[in-house]
């Protein structure tokens, strides 16, 4: 048994995913340092009264076949979800256990669902299709006047497009022209990032929305309506992200799964250390020896290995970086750390008897999470508990639904009281017509600071950062906040992964680290929340 030790700071998918695949392909102990007493991150489930939160909503999708594999190698689909008993994804393909041997929900918890993704537009205090969807509904909300000018400012885009994408907004109205940009896309992205779409890097459309255009839409469209019946393929390996049909769910939450991730840690000897935020890294030439913090009891506690993986914000890495006894870091590096911007995000659960609205034919509304692009209240986005998974909620004749705000810390939202925060939240929601107040039976708020990564402030001189950072040999980026990068989950796991493959094969550059939810298809997978 060799005595090295990974140090990996943050018990998120990446940092987890890191010290799973270390025990799997190496003798190096993890070691996992977590600041909070949660497992997941902001994929884990919080559990209230019975009933489960999933913070942002979490698909597990993924057009990498290793992440899909990773999953299912974790958590068993439930049996009975494909009419062709098998489950394939990006040219792969795996026999699924017959029904009567796959984990049945009703019965075993530890399971993936297979759900249907339903995601919607609230605007005009209608329901659009999101994405965009070429249907009468859509014709008939928008109605004849906006519909026209609709087609053609796309047609103007089309035709003459911004040749310099500087922004978002240049991005988005290059792929949907202006009039579909300022009807769908402006609200709701301002909402989340609380600037102008000018002000916001391209980067951020490059890597969310890269594949997604009104004529992929119009593809998707003439392909789902006169194209072959779809297989039972959830891997929808050639489909956009943000067009899936299908995904997995943990039948009690993402974080249901980072949960199982950690037991299976310790059992292989692995260690999980809670409540014990880092503030000093200490260096030795070109290496990390060691990090430390604070613990519960206020004990300084130090963790020396021979490698370190980081998913803590850039920000706060830098600072521990310079904090004594450790050098100052050059004086360039600290200031564009310091510039370095993240968006804070605060969820409200209301439980209600009953919703104001429903789909046509009468019934509850499907929707997985609806964007709110009512300009008139600041609420941004609305997920449906009951949707994501039955078992989310307590009460099946309930409504379990999470109201999803952004904004910064120093932001007077942020301050609100908890009480504060519901009487918002229930304000916003019956004064756009989705429930009614006195339907309201109880709430929860659930507040989680540096959420978003943002692509301005200092972002466009990050590669000092990065420069700096990745000329420690041992010291490995990694994850959301650990790379200021708006991954997804699985890209997430995929530098972990691929951190742990560098360690294992000796490679000495960063370079794939960085690669990964970069270019179109970041050699394996682009995906959804």
């Amino acid at each position: 048994m060799t005595d090295k030790a990974a140090i990996i700071i943050g018990a998120g998918p990446a940092g987890l995913t890191a010290a799973i695949e270390l025990q799997r392909r190496s003798a190096i102990r993890p070691i996992v340092i977590e600041a909070s007493h949660e497992i997941g991150g902001i994929s884990r489930t919080v559990r209230y009264k019975g009933n489960r939160m999933d913070i942002g909503g979490h698909r597990f999708f993924s057009k990498s076949d290793r992440v899909m594999r990773w999953w299912l190698d974790m958590m068993p689909v439930e049996g009975g979800t494909s009419e062709e008993g098998q489950f394939r994804f990006q040219g792969q393909q795996r026999d699924l256990p017959e029904a009567t041997s796959a984990p049945d929900p009703q019965t075993e918890d530890l399971v993936m669902l297979v759900r249907r993704r339903k995601s919607r537009i609230y605007f005009l205090r209608r329901f659009f299709d999101y994405p965009i969807s070429l249907t009468a509904a859509t014709f008939r909300n928008l109605g004849l006047v906006r519909t026209f000018h609709c087609g053609v400012s796309y047609m103007r885009s089309a035709l003459l497009p911004q040749r310099e994408e500087k922004s978002l907004e240049d991005f988005i109205v290059n792929r949907f022209g202006k009039q579909l940009y300022l009807t769908f896309f402006k609200s709701y992205t301002e909402k989340v990032w609380g600037v102008p779409c000018n002000q916001i890097s391209a980067e951020w459309g490059a890597q969310r929305i890269k594949g997604l255009s009104l004529k992929g839409v119009v593809a998707h469209f003439l392909k789902k309506t006169f194209g072959p019946r779809p297989s039972g393929d959830i891997g929808q390996k050639k489909t956009e992200t943000s067009l899936i049909e299908k995904f997995l769910y943990p039948k009690l939450g993402p974080g249901q799964l980072w949960e199982h991730a950690a037991d299976l840690i310790r059992a292989a000897g692995g260690e999980i250390h809670f409540g014990i935020p880092i503030d000093q890294i200490h260096v030795d030439g070109n290496r990390v020896v060691s990090v430390a913090g604070v613990d519960q009891a206020g004990e300084r506690v130090t963790f020396a290995g021979n490698y370190f993986f980081s998913t803590m914000p850039v920000s706060d890495l830098v600072r521990g970086l310079s904090a004594p006894p450790a050098e100052k870091v050059p004086a360039e590096v600290a200031e564009v750390a310091e510039g370095l911007m993240y968006r804070d995000f605060i969820t409200v659960g209301l439980l209600a008897s009953k919703l104001a609205v429903t789909e046509r034919d009468g019934s509850p509304l499907k929707d997985n999470w609806i964007y709110i692009q009512e300009p008139d209240v600041l609420v941004g986005r609305l997920q449906i508990f009951n949707n994501w998974s039955p078992w989310l909620v307590a009460s099946p004749d309930k409504f379990w639904i999470g109201l999803e705000y952004f904004c910064n810390d120093t932001d007077p939202l942020w301050k609100l009281s908890d009480e504060e925060m519901t009487r918002l939240a229930i304000e916003e929601v019956a004064k756009i017509g989705i429930l009614k107040a006195g339907n309201v039976e109880d709430s929860h708020v659930v507040r989680v600071p540096k959420t978003y990564p943002a692509y301005f402030g200092s972002y466009d001189r990050f590669d000092v950062i990065r420069n700096y950072l990745d000329s420690f040999q041992n010291l490995f980026l990694v994850g959301r906040n650990g790379m200021h990068k708006y991954n997804n989950q699985d890209h997430s796991m995929l530098t972990a992964m691929t951190a742990v493959e560098n360690i294992v094969n000796g490679v000495a550059t960063k370079d794939n680290i960085w690669a990964i939810n970069t270019e179109m298809e970041y050699h394996e997978e682009k995906t959804g929340k």
